[in-house]
């Protein structure tokens, strides 16, 4: 049913539609009409202090519920700022919709003041872009833009709005369907490659899966474990892959690659078949891919067909929805049994970690264990970028939760605004980001958004007064010599900050105090910081 309305009132509508309830954004001229029409609809704006904690926090909140959030900027610095979230988004194959204000249609080319070809700047790193030039054809760009986002390999969908366009009247309603000609991916398995998959597998003696962030997003994780568990195939992950296994999980091996655990990559190294399942095969991952390949027999699975073949040589093809894909090979499958790989597996898994203290300090690795201990089954843990990101990796046990983090990009200042908009999108869980006192410079001020929003975020701050990684980088690869890494002449009291916002903070530097501050931090109901000193010479590993 046609109604008339200001272009931004249709936007709005378009979102409620869409079954929108929460959006993140920073306003400004460009995009104001938008923001008035806002103010009329039950969508809850959250107002972050900077642009791209507003794609960070819509990516958390994606991640948790599956389906497209909605990020919102104005034009010029607004909308690059905006930039290296939708880069993270895409990377990573989160469904973000990003709506950015642009200057008016009759100044589009003329330098005018906070002016920049938006479109032009995400195209390499957006599933597809929009910028408006008839205001009539927003619904249709909005049913489209929500498709794409949300189905094949997912990723984020930019849409510009010129501010006349946006104060535009038109003839509102909203399509029922959507129908895009070049745009239908693969969601069925080839059949004759899934009995291909089947022969493999039967003739192997030791196959291993590896399960990337793909079998996240297409939901199946209920069905790997399945799979698996029928099969006796011990698994592996990607870092994007951890949480699919519960940790203790005895198929589990942990995570493979340059900052793995060593079950993972001996599994790696040992296995005759291995199957990548929604895995893109990056640099951290597998080392030597094309060493890999000559030994070892592949098998791929991604909905991207793209990515299959892209770093690797693959054996066996096969593109799909790992869902549909892994319901239709466990199928397929007989149940098998593999005592010998797995116990020969098991045996590294199962070597008790050293557990060394300094004197003074907290030690990173124990400090996860404890931690994820005591928390709660449904947890959603973050991580941040460096040294921090691989303890929590590694030492973190994942049972019922969900683990996020910035994988294909390794944005530093993503735990906390992603650990927003997840709390948000599922307020049941425990949401905990893990930082270093570096990367939480760089998103310190959503402190301000946790307060006002009342979003009871707990946060873990490693400090080590160092760019931790970076610092290791330089003693392992260039003598030591350590250049625009040490921080802590510039590093504020994280505690007194924390406090100045009216979040209640601690800091602890021995293990015996991290114990008490774990179980302060398990019983607290609202936001709460925890700095933990750590020595500036802790390895990674």
């Amino acid at each position: 049913m046609l109604e008339m309305l200001k272009a931004a009132e249709a936007m709005v509508k378009c979102l409620e539609n869409e079954g929108v309830k929460v959006v993140f954004g920073y306003p400004g001229a460009a995009i104001c009409p938008f923001y008035d029409a806002l103010t009329h609809s039950d969508i809850r704006h959250i107002l972050v202090r900077r642009e791209d904690n507003a794609g960070h926090s819509a990516s958390g909140y994606a991640r948790m519920t599956g389906k497209p959030a909605v990020c919102i900027a104005t034009s010029g610095p607004g909308a690059m700022n905006l930039m290296t979230a939708i880069a993270s988004a895409y990377a990573d194959s989160i469904p973000l919709i990003c709506i950015t204000g642009q200057v008016s249609t009759d100044q589009i080319g003329c330098d005018v003041f906070q002016e920049v070809d938006t479109t032009g700047t995400a195209e390499p790193f957006v599933k597809y872009s929009y910028l408006i030039k008839d205001a009539a054809e927003l619904p249709r760009i909005f049913k489209e833009a929500f498709y794409i986002a949300g189905t094949g390999r997912k990723g984020p969908v930019l849409i510009d709005v010129p501010v006349d366009i946006q104060q535009t009247m038109i003839d509102f309603e909203y399509p029922e369907t959507v129908e895009l000609r070049t745009y239908k991916p693969t969601v069925r398995g080839n059949g004759f490659q899934i009995k291909k998959v089947c022969e493999a597998l039967k003739s192997s003696e030791r196959p291993l899966i590896c399960a990337g962030g793909g079998v996240i997003s297409a939901k199946a994780e209920e069905e790997l474990v399945s799979f698996a568990e029928k099969t006796k195939i011990p698994v592996v992950s990607t870092m994007m892959g951890l949480g699919i296994f519960p940790s203790e999980h005895p198929l589990y091996m942990g995570m493979l690659g340059m900052h793995g655990v060593k079950t993972a990559n001996e599994a790696v190294s040992k296995c005759d078949t291995m199957i990548l399942i929604g895995a893109r095969v990056g640099d951290r991952a597998v080392r030597s891919p094309k060493f890999l390949a000559e030994t070892t027999k592949i098998i791929h699975i991604d909905v991207d067909p793209a990515e299959i073949g892209k770093n690797m040589h693959v054996d066996i093809p096969l593109v799909g929805d790992c869902k549909n894909i892994l319901t239709e090979l466990s199928a397929a499958m007989d149940s098998a049994e593999r005592a010998d790989w797995l116990a020969e597996l098991s045996e590294v898994k199962n070597t008790v970690p050293k557990e060394d203290e300094t004197e003074g300090y907290v030690n990173p690795k124990m400090f996860i264990r404890k931690l994820s201990a005591k928390l709660p089954d449904k947890t959603i843990c973050v991580a941040d970028v460096g040294q921090n990101q691989i303890w929590t990796c590694n030492n973190f046990q994942f049972k019922k939760g969900r683990f996020l983090t910035s994988g294909g990009m390794g944005t530093m200042g993503y735990s906390i605004p992603a650990a927003v908009g997840a709390k948000l999108a599922a307020p049941e869980y425990e949401a905990v980001a893990v930082c270093g006192d570096g990367s939480f410079q760089m998103e310190m001020m959503e402190l301000a958004t946790i307060v006002q929003e009342k979003v009871p975020v707990k946060i873990i701050i490693m400090r080590n007064n160092r760019l931790g990684m970076v610092r290791e980088l330089q003693t392992n690869l260039y003598e030591d010599n350590q250049t625009a890494v040490h921080i802590a002449d510039g590093n504020p009291d994280f505690v007194m900050l924390a406090k100045s916002y009216g979040i209640e903070a601690e800091r602890v530097s021995t293990m015996a105090e991290a114990e008490a501050a774990i179980e302060h931090l398990c019983n607290s109901k609202e936001a709460y910081l925890l700095e933990c000193n750590v020595w500036r010479h802790e390895s990674t590993l």
